[in-house]
């Protein structure tokens, strides 16, 4: 196993061109929130403009949209009609990665939705990070890995990931999942104390930062919204997920630092994920 610390992670930072502007860096769409959970769509959102990524649209409902467009002004808009996600964005080749998944809800017109967005992702090469109720729809399909893009990144904690693979033993947990990346050629992040990053390669990689303060709601929300950012930024699935993990776990240890574990929430990392990239750079 390989420690993912800053060692690991400075020679793989990409760098930005003094003549450039947001089209090179990437096109997120976020496909998170619903009625009842816009929260996580602000969450990861915010997370996902805070990555370096050019540009981030979130395709989402009315209520999660406006909560956001107060939050994150610079967001883009994609509206859904229905409660929670019912239908594929439009116009999909314009992004260059997605991430799917905060509060969904797992209504039966989403399930459908989410295998047309993976299959619109397959069709264009897009990686696609996989997360939350996105997980457990997937769960509930016989051949769920033959629904996902080369370069997917999935981002189980312990019980979704247990839902998609059952084990007996911490060793037959860490084969299956070696060997779910290498066949479908995916990235799986195994979140959790000293989260694991498994990647297609056949590596296993942990990480070095966070701590307890990290265990609350909306945490993994912040996760998959940087990790989406740094896939459309054009990190390859292995490394977005080890700079990702890093990153949010670091963002942590400061908080918790200056706050104790106790005193912030999920939405103060937002704002401080500056910080771990101020360190790496």
């Amino acid at each position: 196993m390989t420690s993912i610390d800053s060692a690991y992670l400075r020679p793989r930072l990409l760098q930005r061109a003094e003549e450039s502007h947001k089209g090179d860096y990437g096109h997120l769409l976020v496909v998170a929130g619903c009625q009842t959970m816009p929260g996580a769509a602000v969450l990861a959102t915010g997370a996902a403009l805070r990555s370096g990524c050019g540009l981030v649209t979130l395709h989402s409902t009315e209520r999660a949209l406006q909560a956001v467009v107060v939050r994150d002004p610079s967001a883009m808009l994609s509206e859904d009609p229905g409660e929670g996600f019912s239908r594929v964005p439009v116009s999909m080749d314009r992004y260059t990665a997605v991430a799917v998944g905060p509060g969904l809800g797992r209504r039966p017109e989403t399930k459908e939705a989410l295998l047309a967005l993976l299959k619109a992702a397959q069709e264009r090469n897009l990686p696609v990070i996989v997360d939350a109720d996105a997980l457990n729809i997937l769960s509930e399909v016989p051949d769920w890995q033959n629904h996902l893009p080369m370069g997917a990144v999935l981002t189980p904690h312990l019980g979704e990931l247990r839902r998609l693979l059952p084990w007996n033993d911490v060793e037959e947990r860490d084969r299956q999942v070696q060997s779910l990346c290498t066949s479908t050629g995916c990235t799986l992040v195994m979140k959790g104390f000293h989260t694991k990053v498994f990647t297609s390669a056949g590596d296993c990689l942990v990480n070095t930062t966070g701590n307890p303060g990290l265990a609350k709601g909306g945490s993994g929300d912040v996760l998959t919204g940087l990790l989406g950012g740094l896939l459309a930024r054009g990190y390859a699935s292995a490394d977005a997920a080890a700079l990702a993990v890093w990153l949010h776990g670091r963002t942590g240890d400061i908080l918790t630092q200056e706050r104790t574990a106790e005193g912030y929430s999920s939405s103060d990392l937002v704002g401080y994920l500056y910080r771990g990239f101020k360190e790496l750079y």
